[in-house]
C-alpha cells in the first residue's frame, strides 16, 4: 500500500499516455526474426525489424555461434580489462577494422553504449560537440554525459554547421557528430559536405552508421565508404545488431582512439564482454557481407518497390532515401490506430509518436528487408491501402 502511494505519479503518467492513445504493451514474438513472425500468437508479415539482410537466421552465423559456444563456453566471465578479452574478441575487432578501412576498432555491448562511451570520454570541459538536431537518442545522451559544451546545428544544414564551427573555432577539440542514416526519417547525412566543412576548422568527425552498416557502401561498409571518404572520417560507430544480425556496437577509428577508450570509456570498462558465440557470429556476418553482395542489391530493389507502392496509394514518406520508410499520418493516436488495423490485416508495422518524433509527424515506421518477396510486399501494400482508407488517412 505504501509502495502504491509512492509510485502514484507513474500511474498518473501512464494514464495520460492511455488517454492520448500512446500507451503500447510490448509485442512478444513467438518465432525467429524473419519476414513473417508470430506476434502475440498471430502469424503476421513483419515490417518492423532491423534485420535488413536476413542474417539473424543465416546458417553461417548460427553455425559459428554454436561452434564457438561449445569451444569457449556460454559467456566470457569478466570485463575486457580484467580477464574477459578472448582471442575471438580481438579477431572480431581486427576484422571490423579491416572491413571499415580503419586502423583499429573496439567493440561495445551495444550501439547505444558505444555512443555513450565515446562521447562521455573523448572530449572534456572546454571542448565542444557539434551535433545534428535529429541525431539518435544515444548521441543525445552521450552528449549529456560529457562535460563538453553542446552545440546543435539544423538538420543536414551545412551552412548552419559552418556557423557553429566558426563560433567554436578556438575550442581545444571540436567534434562534429551525425547519424549516417537517420533512424526515424530514413534520410542520409550530407557526409561529404560535413567532412569538408569540418576539415576547414580542424574538427573531428564522428558518424553513427547504425542504419548504414550493411546498407550503404561497397559490401555494406557504410556511409563513409558510400561517399568515398575512407580515411577522412575520424570515428565510425557501427552496430552488430541490425543488418549484421547479432548484438553489439563498435567504434572503428585510429589506434590511439581505441587505446584511449579502453582506459576511459565507462561502458567498456564496467561491462562483461560479449559471449564468444556472439563474437563468432559477428565475424561470420562480415564473411557473408563479403561473399553475398546480392543481398544488398535485393534490399535496394525491395525498397524501391515498396516506396513506389506507398506513393501510388497516396501515403507520405517524407525525406526517406533508404529502407527506413516512414508512413507519416500526423497524430500519434492515428498512427497507433493504423498500426492496430494493419495488425488485424496480417501486417506487423509499429506506430511511432511523440516524443520519438515531433508532434504532428507521427508515423508507421517500416523497414523492408532483402528477404521479403515481391508477393509479401504486395500484400503489405494492400493492407496499407485498406487500413489507410478505412481510417481516412488517404483519400
Amino acid at each position: 500500500m505504501i509502495t502504491e502511494k509512492k509510485t502514484q505519479f507513474l500511474v498518473d503518467e501512464l494514464d495520460q499516455l492511455k488517454k492520448d492513445g500512446l500507451f503500447r504493451p510490448l509485442r512478444v514474438l513467438g518465432s525467429a526474426q524473419d519476414t513473417e513472425v508470430v506476434v502475440d500468437g498471430k502469424r503476421v508479415l513483419n515490417l518492423s525489424s532491423n534485420n535488413y539482410l536476413g542474417l539473424t537466421t543465416h546458417p553461417r552465423l548460427k553455425s559459428a555461434m554454436v561452434k564457438a559456444t561449445e569451444e569457449w563456453g556460454a559467456g566470457s566471465g569478466a570485463v575486457r580489462t580484467i580477464a574477459g578479452t578472448m582471442t575471438i574478441h580481438e579477431e572480431l575487432e581486427r576484422r571490423l577494422a579491416e572491413f571499415k578501412h580503419t586502423e583499429a576498432s573496439l567493440v561495445f555491448q551495444s550501439g547505444f553504449t558505444a555512443n555513450l562511451g565515446v562521447l562521455q570520454s573523448l572530449v572534456k570541459e572546454g571542448d565542444v560537440i557539434i551535433s545534428d538536431e535529429l541525431n539518435h537518442a544515444s548521441i543525445i545522451d552521450g552528449i549529456r554525459l560529457s562535460k563538453a559544451e553542446r552545440s546543435i546545428f539544423k538538420h543536414r544544414d551545412l551552412d548552419d554547421l559552418e556557423r557553429h564551427l566558426e563560433k567554436h573555432r578556438d575550442k581545444r577539440v571540436k567534434l562534429v557528430v551525425t547519424d549516417g542514416v537517420f533512424s526515424m526519417d530514413g534520410d542520409i547525412a550530407p557526409l561529404a559536405g560535413i567532412v569538408e566543412r569540418a576539415e576547414g576548422f580542424q574538427a573531428l568527425v564522428m558518424v553513427d552508421d547504425a542504419h548504414a552498416s550493411g546498407v550503404l557502401g561497397k559490401n555494406g561498409r557504410g556511409s563513409v565508404n558510400h561517399f568515398a571518404l575512407d580515411g577522412r572520417v575520424d570515428l565510425q560507430m557501427g552496430t552488430l545488431s541490425k543488418a549484421i544480425g547479432v548484438l553489439g556496437g563498435y567504434v572503428a577509428a585510429p589506434q590511439p582512439v581505441r587505446d584511449f577508450l579502453i582506459h576511459r570509456a565507462r561502458p567498456f570498462l564496467f561491462s562483461t564482454s560479449h559471449p564468444p558465440g556472439v563474437a563468432a557470429a559477428g565475424i561470420a556476418a562480415i564473411d557473408v557481407l563479403l561473399a553475398e553482395p546480392e543481398r544488398i542489391e535485393r534490399l535496394w530493389k525491395n525498397t524501391a518497390r515498396f516506396k513506389a507502392g506507398l506513393k501510388r496509394i497516396g501515403f507520405e514518406t517524407g525525406a526517406s532515401e533508404t529502407p527506413i520508410t516512414p508512413v507519416i499520418v500526423g497524430k500519434g493516436s492515428v498512427a497507433m490506430d493504423l498500426s492496430d488495423r494493419l495488425f488485424s490485416l496480417g501486417v506487423f508495422a509499429q506506430g511511432i509518436g511523440y516524443p520519438t518524433v515531433p508532434e504532428g509527424r507521427a508515423r508507421i515506421r517500416t523497414i523492408v528487408t532483402s528477404v521479403h518477396t515481391d508477393q509479401q510486399l504486395d500484400r503489405a501494400l494492400e493492407a496499407f491501402e485498406q487500413g489507410g482508407r478505412e481510417l481516412g488517412v488517404i483519400a
